[in-house]
């Protein structure tokens, strides 16, 4: 009884850290949501409006392609190449070549540079690899005579989504390659030599050995690139500030300019509260995964 008592004193810190640094907090903007708080009138204190922010949140066309932003280009796009890539680099850092020359641990080690980068010094690094006038890519393409003209990557709407995905991709892939290949080292040999003695080739212990081995981690990894990516700010602000316009508007970067441009903090609110719940159902779906995985191992 008195180990219980101790456990308990011990995990008061962590109890009020949660309640007063994410509790409260949502709790106070679940309130919000509710009513129509203005920035610039703060003194005033927000009326209650009922649901009415939500009702001007989903007939907003804005909204629309703010969402259509995040779900699409942002989140399904920028995942499924992370997830495509992390598995073809994964495969060659695993290879037999690589191996053979000890070149294994050298692309292990690389992989960790772009993974240690935070998130807004590869936005600033790459801005300035993708700048029209001193960038190493418009360089080298009109002097190699690819391109006459210098492409503003980030503020032409033909390549503005595939510069910010490539930047995303190069600072996170790192994290889903080096998932996949400790999931690929974990493959039996078992496996792999009854394979190959029943004439299976490397494509087919791949596909029929391989990669039904690797599933759990694969979903693993979706719903984890899934949940980082959907409510990510820095990387759309910091490269494109939401622009050319409001073309790569997403989710976060309309919570902020609601609240902080525009003075709506009441809709803002009701916009967060909105990715909020979109991201408890897959962190829902994650940890379910997870819980069934570990009773699996256990029992």
């Amino acid at each position: 009884m008195k180990d219980n008592k101790f456990v308990f004193f011990l995990l008061i810190p962590s109890f009020f850290f949660i309640v007063f640094f994410y509790l409260y907090p949502t709790l106070y903007n679940l309130y919000n949501s509710f009513t129509d708080l203005n920035l610039f009138k703060l003194r005033k204190g927000g009326n209650w409006i009922g649901f009415e922010n939500y009702i001007d949140l989903f007939v907003d066309p804005e909204f629309v392609r703010v969402f259509f932003n995040t779900t699409i280009w942002l989140t399904l796009v920028g995942v499924v190449v992370r997830i495509i890539l992390g598995l073809l680099l994964a495969f060659i850092i695993n290879s037999e070549t690589l191996r053979k020359y000890k070149l294994t641990g050298l692309f292990q080690v690389s992989l960790i540079i772009p993974w240690a980068t935070p998130s807004i010094v590869a936005v600033v690094v790459w801005r300035m690899i993708l700048d029209p006038q001193v960038g190493f890519i418009n360089q080298t393409l009109v002097k190699y005579g690819i391109i006459t003209e210098p492409i503003a990557f980030l503020s032409n709407t033909s390549f503005v989504w595939p510069s910010i995905i490539t930047i995303i991709t190069w600072n996170t892939l790192p994290l889903v390659t080096l998932t996949f290949l400790a999931s690929l080292k974990s493959v039996p040999a078992e496996l792999l030599d009854a394979a190959t003695v029943d004439g299976a080739n490397k494509l087919q212990r791949a596909f029929y050995v391989i990669l039904p081995h690797m599933i759990p981690s694969i979903i693993v990894m979706i719903l984890m690139s899934t949940f980082w990516t959907f409510n990510n700010f820095a990387y759309v602000w910091l490269a494109t500030g939401a622009g050319p316009g409001t073309f790569t508007n997403v989710m976060a970067t309309e919570v902020y300019l609601k609240a902080f441009v525009d003075g709506r903090m009441g809709y803002s609110s009701a916009l967060g509260i909105v990715m909020a719940s979109i991201m408890t159902v897959f962190g829902i779906i994650y940890l379910r995964m997870i819980v069934k995985r570990n009773l699996k191992e256990i029992f």
